[in-house]
């Protein structure tokens, strides 16, 4: 699923004692930041439509194949 950006303004002295706390607990800020907006999602947006947003994910286009690399190919093993 294709990622994106969240900006917000927020009081320094606030933010840098969160920052603290929750590095004394050997968690990350940014994974917890992560789990507060799933859980927004989780109470705001419809089952059936997370139902809806997940089927689509899961369908998403499989990887392109890599191209393979010309240096692979000439490198033969002789015997």
């Amino acid at each position: 699923m294709k990622k994106t950006s969240v900006s917000i303004m927020y009081d320094d002295e606030k933010l840098s004692a969160v920052k603290l706390y929750i590095s004394q607990r050997d968690l990350d800020f940014k994974e917890e930041l992560e789990k507060s907006v799933d859980t927004l999602y989780s109470k705001y947006v419809p089952a059936n439509v997370r139902k809806f947003i997940d089927m689509k994910s899961s369908q998403a286009k499989p990887p392109k194949p890599k191209k393979p690399n010309p240096q692979e190919e000439n490198t033969e093993v002789v015997t």
